[in-house]
């Protein structure tokens, strides 16, 4: 619940390799449960059954190794949605493998990938600034926008999947990869980006926030943001939505008055039902208009 009360240094140099030797790296597998850092579950956790369900953790090829990612999809059918689930800063614990879960009972193939794989594990520390300044901040734009690609790659090989339906949906810092991805990606149908950054970690390995290429953006991407939420400013959001206008994606922001970041994990003090619900329709809607 600290995330943004210090100043983190997301330009400076680092390497993008720190976290795991090359056998950790090739045989690390997910966590279980919920990340340290992220606190105890609340009462109102939301826990997905996997009846009719395929679910369970994957492996998936990259051009120097393999990452670990958790995957659900219905039991049967075919040419099913691809949806690409993106992380917070918490890694692909048990909240984004729900979220997995709850998008598959809804006839999707979704995929979460471990993006901090190569610069270590988050579930096990319990500071929020420790995250951020030796995991998050050493993670290049570049290596998740190729491991992405490499999820989509081999989800479209299975055969169970319309890769023309790809759709992506991200949390946190899930959300300004979501930006990101849909204009590193022109193939993606439509995104949805939860409270993500829109400024702010541009650096070295990061060479562009959201807000730098929104103008130049062909993907409608659905912004998702929280009123009350002392992350992201106003007049960053105006920023971003001036520079949409400018592209022909269609993209919108919507911002839930009173809410703070993270009002749809239903695992943390910050959810709130009313709007993580009417998001989650706003979402759904979004993803289907637009043929995800």
């Amino acid at each position: 619940m600290q995330y943004g009360l210090k100043a983190v240094d997301f330009g400076r140099p680092c390497t993008a390799t720190t976290g795991l030797d090359r056998r950790g790296f090739l045989g690390a597998s997910l966590a279980g449960g919920f990340a340290l850092a992220a606190g105890p579950a609340a009462a109102s956790t939301i826990i997905t059954d996997t009846e009719g369900l395929t679910a369970g953790e994957i492996t998936i090829r990259t051009d120097d190794g393999e990452i670990p990612a958790y995957r659900a999809m219905p039991e049967t059918g075919k040419d099913l949605p691809l949806l690409l689930v993106i992380q917070e800063i918490f890694g692909v614990h048990e909240h984004i493998r729900d979220v997995c879960r709850r998008y598959a009972k809804q006839g999707y193939y979704a995929v979460a990938p471990a993006m901090f794989h190569r610069q270590g594990d988050v579930s096990g520390m319990s500071d929020v600034n420790t995250i951020l300044t030796e995991v998050v901040a050493k993670v290049p734009d570049a290596q998740v926008m190729a491991d992405l690609d490499a999820t989509v790659a081999q989800a479209a090989a299975t055969g169970r999947v319309d890769a023309e339906r790809l759709g992506v949906i991200g949390f946190c810092w899930g959300g300004r990869t979501v930006w990101l991805y849909a204009h590193h990606n022109p193939e993606v149908a439509a995104g949805v980006a939860y409270y993500g950054l829109v400024d702010g970690m541009q650096g070295e390995i990061k060479p562009h926030d959201p807000v730098d290429i929104a103008a130049e953006l062909k993907v409608p991407v659905l912004g998702l943001y929280a009123g009350a939420d002392e992350y992201i400013q106003r007049d960053a959001l105006r920023r971003m939505r001036t520079e949409l206008l400018k592209s022909d994606s269609g993209s919108e922001i919507v911002v839930f008055p009173g809410v703070d970041h993270g009002f749809n994990a239903d695992y943390r003090p910050t959810y709130d039902a009313a709007a993580a619900d009417y998001a989650r329709r706003l979402a759904r809607d979004w993803l289907t208009r637009h043929g995800v």
